[in-house]
């Protein structure tokens, strides 16, 4: 209803009025289509600054804000009509000049409205130099990509045009209802250029105006409407209003069916430019690059003070006050894990929002789309998200600083960074983490002490204003309100539990709280039920708002409620931030890339700036050059220490165990005998064991001799921690095939069952190998006695060394037992009872007290000396003994069947060896290259160990400069495209 103060408005003049009844907001003209912007731009608060204060209820509404219908206030008063049968003639004169003034000011109107619906309608249309990048060239086209004949069918019938054009009968009643309202004199010419005045002013503003009338004019003016007052001017009044907001749906409706098509239409665009139609003008949108360059920087760590002042939009408020479902509405799906009072949001979520023809949602780090049109993907979607929160919580913790990115993309959806932080919370709960409360500050003042992030503050309309601690928290971030944004949410909830619905009104217009914002906005998102659809929370808002006292009386504004005007108004806020600090920040990092520059030239100017990963990567070639390295070894080579390290290994087993117990038997049959029983056990039980352990051993030693060899040619030693645990970790995997021990046992039996000399340098070896045994053998004997007794005379004398008291009487013991030997040189290996009495007796009658253990282990070392002695004389006369052997010794007293046992022990060792190189070779060594390249693999892709493992300043200082680098040449290539989009 039209009100000016206590006049009433000329009804025909309303009628006539153009239905321009939207909601006031303010629209980001920099991403709106320009056929939006077009219609919305005289909407704009800037073409009306200096106009009265009026009543809100004044204002144009959508069929979405519509206030109920105002009774009409019938106005007390009037002029009454005298009849003056003189001057009737000059009363005549007047009437028609002021029928002509009617006529004349009519005329003057329309044409000035004709025209500034001419330059509208004109500026409706789209400037298609700013969408040259997404127009393909099949647009040109459209016959043969587009069916012409659908697109003009679609479009409103004449007849429809024709039902939104002013019914001309009508406005003629109206202007002989006019002319009576005029007819009663001078002070009705006042009335009348008033509601003139008042047409044409409404022709160029987007909201009604109220004239002011002068006391006597409006006397006049009431005395006349009580003399031409009757009973039907209520009716009419009404009519005509209920006329206007019908004319005002239709204008709604073809205005949103037009946005609608033009929406679909680019779809089909984007949808055709997918279809790889159009590739080569195909770019990155403009919202995607800037969110690339936040995700580069989350995981920058400055070390030249380069903070991270990019824009973003931050949201944060209490726990449960709505914070999600805000997003949810903005991005247009419920995307997030939802709890009835528990905390959900355990970890900051980056959402960035841009247009797209599909509906869909894709994490960072992924390549999978989820479809948010399809309820299984949102689940998955919501499952995922929640699953991520989780992983990123470390043990003993309930919130985690780590980001995760999302990005959401829909036709109509509002191009912005959002992140969305854990609910702030008073106290914490059983379950929690002790400093949970603390986290969570830390979390949102980190985020909302940068300078240019604009803060979405979420209040809960439900609850007491008292309870919020948010507030606070923001005020202290952002005392002067530049930044901030504040949504109350839950209106719906707060109207119903409100005794006074006027503290509402003082929430938004920010004077209940200290804090200050730039924006105060009125949002209901939904009954509170997680199964409601983003369409359906849409309908609910929208029911609300229409038949809400708040703004039936005036204590919300248009633009202040639905989350669409409150998202429209977060976009144009971000934007213009960007706009204002991005150059900044470009030549922040810079200066940052020159300083780092210089560091690097100063400190290694012959090396390559390699960052972590490049420098593993070089890593991982040399290590699998010396793997490769391992199946140039020749035969024999691997043949050679494989018998060498074997025969170390097995030789006291069998000089202890198998040679020293046969040699003592009488005769030739017994000791092969012997000799074949203790091969047999030896063989069945330790032999393959022991060989496959020698095997493993020479592999390993093998593979760190080419690694290290390999370090000595200008090898980087940045990398020898990631090459020892390289080596390390693979042999650790590395498992020998099992299956090979049984067919190594069954060739090593054979291999010493066989007794059979060929040649005369076969026996040569044999004489040989069984020399060297000994004489080794002795060597260490040697050796274990002259540490038993001490320093001999001519030590002592010439290095003044002396013996010990348990020294000295081994070196008795030594000499009687000695004397022993002398008397028997074919004793046994062990003393007898009656001998180790005597021997102790006669060391006693010298004054020496000795143990009968200490001459038993004295006698061992004594014994076996004598025997390896005797064995190095026999194995010489041994050497002129294979024609004996051929002759299997007949009718000779020489026998050297010790002989035999060498030559059949060193053919096993051959044997064994060749078997043994022929596994590594053939199987080993390519098992050992594919655990080396899995490891590898296995490292390279886990961040944290490669960080353990490549470490220095000079690694970190590459790390910087390459990050530096690729954020600043993004942030040129985003300022660049802002600039051709400006």
């Amino acid at each position: 209803m039209l009100r000016a103060g206590s006049t009433v408005t000329c009804i025909a003049c309303k009628n006539l009025l153009p239905s321009r009844m939207g909601v006031k907001f303010r629209v980001p003209l920099q991403k709106l289509h320009p056929f939006s912007r077009a219609i919305h731009h005289r909407y704009s608060s800037n073409n009306n600054q200096q106009r009265p204060p009026h009543c809100s209820a004044a204002r144009h509404y959508t069929s979405l804000s519509r206030l109920p219908m105002r009774p009409h206030k019938s106005r007390s008063g009037g002029h009454g009509y005298q009849q003056h049968r003189s001057f009737w003639v000059a009363r005549l004169a007047v009437r028609l000049l002021k029928l002509r003034y009617i006529l004349l000011g009519s005329a003057v109107g329309g044409g000035y409205t004709a025209k500034k619906t001419y330059d509208e309608w004109k500026d409706m249309f789209p400037d298609m130099s700013q969408y040259t990048w997404i127009v393909p060239d099949f647009v040109w086209e459209l016959s043969e990509n587009i069916d012409l004949d659908k697109l003009a069918s679609a479009l409103p019938q004449l007849e429809e045009i024709a039902k939104l054009l002013p019914d001309m009968e009508k406005i003629g009643e109206n202007f002989t209802f006019l002319k009576s309202l005029l007819s009663t004199g001078l002070g009705s010419e006042v009335n009348g250029a008033s509601g003139l005045h008042l047409l044409l002013e409404t022709t160029g503003e987007s909201t009604l105006r109220v004239t002011d009338v002068p006391p006597t004019s409006a006397s006049r003016a009431d005395s006349s409407d009580k003399q031409f007052k009757k009973s039907s001017d209520k009716e009419r009044i009404d009519q005509l209003q209920e006329e206007l907001l019908r004319t005002q749906l239709k204008y709604q409706r073809m205005l949103e069916r037009l946005e609608k098509e033009n929406k679909e239409l680019r779809k089909v665009v984007l949808q055709k430019d997918d279809k790889g139609i159009h590739q080569r003008n195909v770019k990155k949108s403009l919202i995607d690059m800037y969110s690339e360059v936040l995700d580069i920087l989350s995981y920058y760590d400055s070390n030249y003070n380069t903070q991270d002042h990019l824009p973003r939009v931050v949201v944060v408020g209490d726990q449960s006050a709505g914070k999600t479902s805000v997003l949810e509405m903005i991005a247009q799906a419920r995307i997030f894990p939802r709890g009835s009072g528990e905390m959900m949001t355990r970890s900051p979520v980056k959402v960035t929002l841009s247009e797209g023809p599909h509906h869909v949602a894709m994490f960072k780090d992924s390549t999978r789309e989820f479809d948010l049109g399809k309820e299984e993907d949102l689940a998955a979607l919501r499952h995922e998200i929640e699953l991520r929160m989780r992983k990123s919580v470390k043990e003993g913790q309930t919130v985690s600083p780590e980001t995760i990115s999302l990005s959401v993309k829909g036709p109509g959806i509002q191009r912005m960074v959002l992140v969305d932080l854990p609910g702030v919370i008073n106290t914490v709960t059983s379950g929690m983490a002790a400093d949970t409360k603390e986290t969570i500050f830390g979390i949102s003042k980190a985020y909302m002490q940068n300078p240019n992030a604009i803060i979405l503050c979420i209040q809960d309309g439900s609850v007491d204003a008292e309870r919020s601690i948010v507030t606070d928290l923001v005020s202290q971030m952002d005392p002067q309100g530049k930044r901030t944004i504040f949504v109350l949410t839950k209106v719906d909830l707060a109207e119903k539990n409100l005794a006074s619905p006027s503290r509402i009104q003082q929430i938004v217009e920010g004077k209940l709280f200290p804090m200050k914002a730039l924006g105060y906005f009125a949002v209901v998102t939904g009954k509170g039920s997680s199964n409601e659809s983003i369409d359906s929370i849409k309908d609910y808002e929208e029911d609300f708002f229409q038949n809400s006292r708040l703004l039936r009386d005036g204590m919300l504004k248009a633009h202040q409620v639905t989350t669409k005007n409150l998202s429209l108004a977060v976009s144009d806020c971000f934007w213009k931030m960007v706009r204002e600090s991005v150059e900044q920040q470009a030549d922040a990092f810079k200066a940052s890339r020159f300083n780092l520059e210089t560091e690097w030239k100063n400190n290694y100017p012959r090396l390559r700036e390699l960052d972590r990963n490049e420098l593993y990567e070089k890593a991982k070639n040399e290590i699998l050059d010396e793997v490769i390295s391992l199946s140039q070894v020749t035969p024999k080579h691997w043949e050679s220490i494989l018998q060498k390290k074997l025969w170390e290994r097995v030789s006291t087993h069998v000089i202890e165990n198998i040679y020293l117990p046969a040699a003592q038997t009488m005769n030739s049959g017994t000791f092969n005998t012997t000799v074949d029983i203790k091969l047999k056990q030896w063989t069945d039980k330790q032999l393959p064991h022991k060989a496959l352990e020698v095997a493993w051993e020479t592999l390993q030693e093998e593979f760190a001799r080419f690694m290290a060899e390999y370090k000595g040619k200008d090898q980087d030693d940045i990398f020898d921690k990631l090459k020892e645990a390289v080596k390390d970790e693979s042999i650790k995997r590395h498992k020998w095939n099992e299956r090979a021990m049984d067919s190594l046992r069954v060739i090593q039996h054979n291999a010493l069952e066989d007794r059979s000399i060929t040649d005369k340098p076969q026996w040569d070896a044999a004489i040989q190998f069984m020399e060297e045994t000994l004489q080794s053998r002795l060597k260490d004997t040697d050796s274990i006695i002259s540490d038993m007794v001490g320093p001999d005379w001519k030590q002592r004398w010439l290095s003044w060394t002396n013996r010990t008291p348990e020294q000295h009487i081994r070196n008795e013991t030594k000499n009687e037992l000695e004397r022993l030997l002398k008397l028997h040189e074919d004793h046994t290996a062990y003393l007898a009872n009656d001998e180790v009495t005597t021997v102790r007796k006669n060391l006693e009658a010298r004054g020496v007290e000795v143990d009968p253990v200490l001459i038993k282990d004295t006698w061992h070392q004594l014994y076996r000396r004598h025997f390896l002695q005797k064995a190095l004389l026999h194995c010489n006369l041994c050497r002129r003994g294979f024609y004996y052997y051929q002759r299997h010794f007949v009718d000779s007293e020489l026998e050297c069947n010790d002989v035999v046992l060498f030559w059949r022990i060193q053919r096993m060792l051959a044997i064994t060896a060749n078997t043994l190189r022929q596994q590594l070779t053939n199987t080993e060594v390519r098992r050992l290259e594919k655990n080396v390249k899995e490891v590898l693999e296995d490292f390279g892709e886990d961040t944290e160990k490669k960080g353990q493992l490549i470490t220095g300043r000079r690694v970190q200082l590459a790390e910087d400069l390459k990050k530096v680098r690729e954020i600043q040449e993004k942030l040129e290539a985003f300022i660049e495209a802002l600039h051709k989009e400006k």
